[in-house]
């Protein structure tokens, strides 16, 4: 037990020296697009479809302040829309289809991988970006091939998928925390 959570711990210690500065500029990017009226997009598989739906309740909700409501949409969460975009177009299409229905330019759109090569992660940036929308994606294993599809890439520097979600969760949690920050910095000097 204490080595899992000495693991857990030492991985996000070397998250937060490597990449500080770019989990900033994504809580930056996302309370620009809510300071002009735009949404934030959250995606994934697996594991990774639960965080997402875990960060888009922390921004309809509230994470740390009471405050107004944020706009956040968890692509995972209907499951009557991926199963009929599954069905009719095929699970590569999932996601990208969805951004096609729900995107806007001006939202932030986050794909969530431990591996970075999901296809229909890799299709859902593609449609994104054809739409304007800023792309953020929270990595593991060296980023895979959404580092390079992605307007910014937040790799875990781990290859164990348990210490990879782990740090996604402490990552969003920081992002949300700074974009309320940013966003409303009255409530935030109480």
């Amino acid at each position: 037990i204490r080595a899992v959570l000495e693991e857990s711990a030492r991985v996000k210690r070397d998250l937060a020296r490597e990449a500080a500065a770019e989990i900033a500029q994504a809580a930056e990017w996302i309370a620009a697009a809510y300071r002009a009226g735009g949404k934030t997009i959250l995606f994934g598989n697996g594991g990774s479809a639960a965080d997402a739906q875990h960060i888009a309740a922390e921004l309809t909700g509230r994470l740390s302040r009471d405050r107004p409501a944020l706009p956040a949409i968890a692509l995972t969460a209907n499951t009557s829309e991926l199963t009929a975009i599954s069905n009719d177009y095929g699970f590569e299409q999932v996601f990208s289809r969805l951004i096609e229905a729900q995107g806007e330019e001006g939202d932030v759109a986050i794909a969530i991988s431990t591996s970075g090569n999901s296809p229909n992660l890799l299709t859902a940036v593609d449609e994104a970006r054809a739409r304007r929308i800023r792309t953020i994606a929270l990595l593991g294993r060296g980023g895979g091939k959404l580092a390079d599809r992605v307007d910014l890439a937040l790799v875990v520097p781990s290859d164990d998928t348990q210490r990879i979600q782990e740090s996604h969760i402490a990552m969003a949690h920081a992002i949300a925390e700074v974009a309320e920050l940013l966003l409303f910095p009255e409530l935030c000097s109480a």
